[in-house]
């Protein structure tokens, strides 16, 4: 028998993504985030949605926890300074 994958949804993305960025500490681990989401997100749908995070370079994952770090003032301030 051939295992269901579950891919998340935009919605849910964005579900996660919103709860890391108004996130009261700095640093949240997994399952502080889980409760955090108001609806609830499978184990894996959410691994898959933080390691797509993590690679878009929005969120640094550590032993310690996740923190939002996407900043696109930031961004757009280093553009504007290359040659």
């Amino acid at each position: 028998m051939q295992k269901m994958i579950h891919s998340p949804t935009l919605r849910t993305i964005l579900m996660v993504e919103n709860a890391l960025k108004k996130s009261d500490n700095s640093l949240i681990k997994i399952a502080e985030l889980k409760r955090s989401l108001p609806k609830q997100v499978n184990h894996t749908v959410l691994m898959e949605i933080l390691r797509y995070l993590e690679e878009s370079h929005k969120i640094a994952v550590s032993l310690d926890g996740i923190v939002w770090i996407h900043n696109p003032r930031l961004l757009k301030a280093i553009k504007g300074r290359e040659l």
